[in-house]
């Protein structure tokens, strides 16, 4: 586990962007089967989640259509709720940072981190503009 001082800069990047946090599997649960569209980032401590990730899921957001909720939990902080969100995000290998869309709780949309590391936010925001334009 991270230290909780060590991590709070990561979350408050997408807190601060409008991002709700979820620590527990029926928060995880809750969110994403919501009737509508919900956008869950897995966090992370690394340098893709730093300079693609959390940039380019915050800038997917300024988009005509958008997730109706935006939600997030942290690797290797909220054990309860990431493994919770990668029980979601089955068929799909646990993987952080990663981004997933949900639409009436079902998987529609999943960015690995292979998706996301060295590729700029730019790239993975349109990635994630277009699956919204599709399913939001």
């Amino acid at each position: 586990m991270y230290p909780a001082e060590m991590v709070k800069p990561m979350r408050d990047e997408l807190v601060n962007a409008g991002f709700q946090e979820l620590y527990t599997a029926e928060e995880v649960q809750n969110a994403i089967d919501k009737t509508g569209t919900t956008l869950v980032v897995v966090n992370s401590v690394c340098g893709c989640a730093a300079r693609n990730a959390r940039p380019g899921a915050i800038a997917s957001l300024n988009n005509a259509k958008k997730p109706a909720q935006a939600v997030t939990v942290f690797a290797g902080v909220d054990r309860e709720a990431v493994d919770a969100a990668r029980e979601k995000m089955f068929p799909f290998p646990p993987s952080s940072p990663a981004i997933a869309l949900f639409k009436d709780g079902e998987l529609v949309h999943m960015l690995e981190r292979h998706h996301i590391e060295g590729r700029p936010a730019e790239l993975i925001a349109e990635n994630l503009q277009d699956a919204y334009n599709e399913f939001c």
